[in-house]
């Protein structure tokens, strides 16, 4: 089968299936993306750039929709050339979210296309307007009707469609939902295992091992979305209340999602200035390697989760494959996994104090805490393991690759 994969951030959620279809040898498949150091063996990188950026003063709202037109023109230049080249793709899966596959169907309208929707911006019921401290103005309302443009378009032109969670799936328009396949892409509990011998050290090297006195919180950036504020607040709490407590905290001090901090500083900084915290008991790890995440989750008493209601973070679910004690924000994706009391901790979002209590009682109680490692490992291996979930995959691809019937 030749098999084509779009996403600019190779290889974003392909990660696995990509592997899997480059290591059989059976297949010719391609990754087009901006990401320039990427490699995936078997599979061919092409990467683009972009020849110009976004217009200067075009309207705010379409400034989003224009970069994603220039993204997939880009695709497309390149998709003309491997289609004069002969190669035409048995299928094409792809992440539209930043307009790479606008226009594939332009250049291989006989190529079905398999989009992975991650989700679709609402003014009610989802991320915007859950934080009080950033209110939805008129203009807000209108801006978001338009960052779903290339979503609809995308929506539209997609043959089948899958969403990594029925929370995430239910944001959709109800119309194109008969074509949405609810599929997580896995997580790897072979790799993500509970190690009771791990050591995580931190840039000062200080070591830490299962046993030790201490709590984790992790994202991509530190940021609102994920719940620094309330993190900052309980690091506060904790390392007042618990002088033998140490804080990893992994991330980096940029901002994925939501607005951006102030001009020339960051929520890290921010927040440094409104609480105090012993400077030698909370540890800022930057980002680490994947093996060194892996020691992080394996040493930790209790690992801080919190989320806006949005995407859903693979590092919770990767922590709870490592059977991590979870201390987890009571709000809708988090529900999809975690319930109270049974394979985690849920708090209030916005509740530093209920962070830190929830925190001190995984701390002083081995016995509950260990009831919660064993069901959050459950949880993630009866349900998302890669193992199960990567078969499913690739029979919706050959599916979906031959225009049959989707079987639900």
């Amino acid at each position: 089968m030749k098999i084509l994969f779009l996403h600019p951030n190779m290889p974003g959620q392909y990660k696995h299936l990509a592997h899997a279809y480059g290591a059989s040898g059976e297949h010719e498949v391609i990754f087009i993306t901006k990401h320039r150091t990427a490699e995936i063996p078997g599979v061919k990188r092409i990467t683009y750039g972009l020849q110009r950026g976004v217009t200067p003063k075009i309207h705010r709202y379409i400034a989003r929709t224009e970069m994603a037109i220039l993204q997939g023109q880009q695709v497309w230049r390149i998709c003309k050339q491997l289609r004069d080249q002969g190669f035409i793709p048995d299928i094409v899966i792809a992440h539209p979210g930043w307009g790479d596959a606008l226009f594939i169907k332009e250049i291989y309208p006989e190529s079905p296309l398999l989009s992975f929707f991650e989700f679709y911006y609402r003014a009610h019921g989802a991320d915007v307007g859950f934080d009080p401290q950033y209110p939805v103005s008129d203009d807000d309302l209108a801006r978001i009707r338009m960052k779903n443009i290339t979503n609809q378009v995308s929506l539209e032109i997609s043959d089948w469609g899958v969403c990594p969670t029925q929370w995430q799936m239910s944001l959709h328009p109800d119309v194109y939902k008969p074509k949405i396949t609810v599929l997580h892409d896995g997580i790897d509990t072979d790799v993500c295992v509970p190690n009771p011998s791990a050591v995580f050290r931190t840039p000062e090297g200080k070591e830490f091992r299962r046993g030790d006195e201490v709590i984790t919180y992790i994202a991509r950036n530190f940021e609102p979305y994920r719940g620094f504020p309330t993190f900052m607040q309980a690091a506060e709490i904790l390392l007042r209340e618990r002088p033998n407590l140490h804080i990893i905290a992994i991330g980096a001090d940029s901002v994925s999602y939501g607005q951006k901090a102030p001009e020339g500083t960051t929520y890290r900084q921010l927040w440094m200035d409104k609480v105090k915290l012993d400077s030698a008991r909370i540890h800022w790890c930057g980002t680490v390697p994947y093996d060194q995440l892996m020691a992080a989750f394996n040493v930790t008493a209790a690992h801080i989760y919190l989320t806006y209601p949005f995407v859903l973070s693979w590092s919770m679910m990767e922590a709870m494959a490592c059977g991590v004690p979870l201390v987890a924000s009571d709000t809708t994706p988090v529900h999809e996994l975690v319930q109270h009391e049974q394979n985690g901790v849920l708090v209030d979002f916005f509740s530093a104090e209920q962070v830190a209590k929830a925190c001190m009682r995984l701390l002083d109680d081995k016995a509950y805490a260990e009831t919660l490692r064993r069901k959050a490992r459950e949880t993630i291996v009866q349900n998302y393991a890669l193992k199960d979930l990567l078969p499913k995959h690739m029979a919706l691809v050959d599916r979906v690759s031959k225009q049959r019937p989707i079987v639900l």
